[in-house]
């Protein structure tokens, strides 16, 4: 399996201050002092530094979801509890509230962010012709960065998002595409069913669905040959010195083989735990360190325990395991369609001690979208955090992972 060279995002973070807010309540929309940690917190914080920030919110205002047009669509956060509750996603403060943007990459933060692939090789979007595979010639094209886009619907419930935008891989080839991102706040009935399970009454919950879809809006087909796009998208979540990152994956034979852990060296062994059939992998924002899972072994869940505040958090996204995968290994590739499905990322300090985070990543990417002209592609994906009653909250991790928390906790 092709081992793909990581999101730079931390060989940029020299220029990055540390994350933390100059204050550590606000005053909220109520007049109220809501504390940093806290749903009210970023939304109060988004909305004092963004043009356009939209919330969806259940009917008792439990399930939360914090959404920006100004930062592609995306997910900011979410909260299981209301306004009080702790705010699931990771936000780069400094950043967001600074008056410039950087000219490479604005890791804002976000709990899930429209990307697309590959990042490199001879068909990456992100490295000009004739550029060599450094930090120094990467660029994150604008419309997935610092492009505002446009609010096509929204309420409480949902909200779609739209841009149009033309890029040219290292190749040569010019992709004209129409992105259209859907985020849906899913009630408890739709969550239950789409997870198999039911929802104990004493536990808390949120969930959202995003259905992004890109259009061929050019006058040549998407050939394998010239080079193909994908839909990846990345979640950045707050992290505690007790979170767990568990992956479950099929057991054929030689299934470690299809495991990544070598982005950025060794993993030690009491960070990284792999079964026959799921993997466990500390994320705990102390060490730099990823893994990826090939979708001839991922299944479609991944998901992370914080054993500190008991929340459970489950992403469901699409493997196809029979599709072709965009590599995005910074170099010249013998094999541009064998990439990973599955990704998640631990922060940890560089040599020089600085850090971006603290934080942790879970990610997923769509097939390579090999489209006609004027066809669209679709990738959805769904987020979940579930909070409250440790035992039901074990139960939820049996039947949906095949875990026993005890275990995982000793």
């Amino acid at each position: 399996m092709n081992i793909v060279k990581y999101s730079c995002i931390f060989l940029l973070i020299m220029n990055t201050a540390c994350n933390t807010a100059t204050e550590k309540t606000t005053t909220g929309d109520s007049g109220k002092k809501v504390s940093k940690g806290t749903y009210a917190y970023d939304v109060d914080f988004l909305k004092s530094h963004t043009a356009k920030a939209l919330e969806l919110s259940s009917e008792d205002g439990s399930s939360k979801v914090l959404l920006s047009a100004d930062y592609q669509g995306r997910v900011i956060t979410s909260t299981a509890t209301g306004d009080t509750g702790t705010s699931f996603g990771w936000l780069n403060y400094n950043l967001i509230s600074a008056t410039e943007k950087k000219k490479q990459f604005n890791p804002v933060g976000g709990e899930e962010r429209f990307w697309m692939g590959p990042e490199g090789g001879q068909y990456s979007i992100y490295f000009k012709a004739g550029d060599s595979f450094n930090i120094a010639h990467w660029q994150v094209p604008s419309f997935i960065d610092t492009e505002m886009y446009e609010v096509s619907q929204s309420d409480k419930s949902s909200a779609t998002f739209l841009k149009k935008a033309s890029i040219t891989n290292f190749s040569g080839t010019k992709f004209d595409v129409a992105v259209e991102r859907k985020i849906s706040l899913l009630s408890k009935e739709t969550l239950a069913a789409k997870l198999q399970i039911s929802i104990p009454a004493n536990i808390h919950f949120v969930g959202f669905e995003t259905d992004n879809k890109v259009t061929n809006t050019g006058t040549n087909d998407w050939t394998k040959d010239k080079g193909l796009l994908s839909i990846w998208l990345l979640g950045m979540f707050t992290p505690s010195s007790e979170t767990t990152v568990i992956i479950p994956f099929h057991p054929i034979a030689n299934a470690r083989s299809y495991i990544t852990d070598n982005y950025f060296g060794s993993i030690p062994p009491e960070r990284l735990k792999v079964s026959d059939s799921v993997l466990y992998f500390t994320c705990d924002g102390k060490l730099r360190s990823k893994i990826g899972l090939s979708p001839l072994i991922a299944k479609p869940i991944a998901a992370s325990y914080d054993f500190q505040k008991n929340v459970l958090t489950v992403i469901i996204p699409q493997v196809d395991k029979s599709a072709a995968y965009v590599n995005s290994k910074w170099e010249l590739q013998k094999e541009p369609y064998k990439g990973d499905v599955i990704n998640s990322y631990n922060d940890g300090p560089l040599a020089d001690g600085t850090q971006m985070g603290p934080f942790y990543e879970v990610e997923s990417s769509s097939h390579a979208m090999e489209l006609k002209k004027g066809a669209t592609g679709e990738y959805k994906e769904t987020t979940c955090h579930f909070q409250g009653d440790y035992d039901a909250l074990k139960q939820l991790a049996k039947q949906l992972l095949g875990v026993d928390l005890d275990t995982i906790k000793k």
